[in-house]
C-alpha cells in the first residue's frame, strides 16, 4: 500500500498535486480540509465544532480529526493507498496516524514537502478566495494560518525526517515541474517499494 504525505503550508499546491498523484498512482485522496468542509456544509455536529476553529484559522482538535481519518480507513480498506493532503497537522496526529497504520500492518511510505514563500502563499490564497469564496482565505486569517503552520504543523516534518521519509520540493515551479519531481521522489525514495 502506497501511503504518501503531501505537506506544505496553506496555498502551497497540495490540493492540485494530490489530484495528479491520485490519477497517476490510482490512490485515494484523503484531505481533512475537504472532509471538514463537507461536514460544515451539511451542518453536522462535527461540522459545527470544526467551523468554530476553521473560521478563526486554528487547527481542529486532534481527537475530531483522528476519528474522521479512522472512519475513512474503515470504509476504504481495499485501496492501493492514500494521498494524505493536510494531515497530519501536529506531531500528536502523526503519532496517532502511525499507530493506526501499524495496527493495519501499513506505514507512511514518503513525505513530500512543498516549499513556497509566504508572499506567494498570500497571493495564491487571495486569488483562491476570489474564485472559491472560502472564508478562511481572508488576509488576516491567511496570515494566522501561515503562523499556525510554522508553529504547530512544521514540527511534523522533523518527525518524519527522523524516519528518513521527508523530501523537499520547490513548490514555486510550474505545476508540471512540481508533479514530475514529486513522482521522481516517490519512485526513487518511497519506503514501500
Amino acid at each position: 500500500m502506497l501511503n504518501i504525505l503531501l505537506f506544505g503550508p496553506p496555498g502551497s499546491g497540495k490540493g492540485t498535486q494530490s489530484k495528479k498523484l491520485i490519477q497517476h498512482y490510482g490512490l485515494k485522496h484523503l484531505s481533512t480540509g475537504d472532509l471538514l468542509r463537507k461536514e460544515i456544509e451539511e451542518q453536522t455536529p462535527l461540522g459545527r465544532i470544526a467551523q468554530h476553529y476553521i473560521e478563526k484559522g486554528e487547527l481542529v482538535p486532534d481527537n475530531v480529526i483522528i476519528g474522521m481519518i479512522e472512519e475513512l480507513f474503515n470504509t476504504h480498506q481495499n485501496v492501493k493507498g492514500f494521498v494524505f493532503d493536510g494531515f497530519p497537522r501536529t506531531v500528536a496526529q502523526a503519532k496517532a496516524l502511525d499507530n493506526m497504520l501499524q495496527h493495519r500492518k501499513r506505514t507512511i511510505c514518503i513525505m513530500i514537502i512543498l516549499e513556497v514563500t509566504d508572499q506567494e502563499l498570500l497571493k495564491r490564497m487571495l486569488n483562491r478566495a476570489k474564485i472559491e469564496g472560502r472564508k478562511d482565505d481572508e488576509p488576516h486569517i491567511i496570515e494566522h494560518r501561515i503562523k499556525v503552520y510554522k508553529e504547530q504543523t512544521a514540527p511534523v516534518i522533523d518527525y518524519y525526517k527522523k524516519q528518513d521519509k521527508a523530501f523537499f520540493i520547490n513548490g514555486m515551479q510550474s505545476e508540471e515541474a512540481v508533479f514530475t519531481e514529486i513522482c521522481e521522489h516517490i519512485d526513487k525514495y518511497s519506503k514501500c517499494k
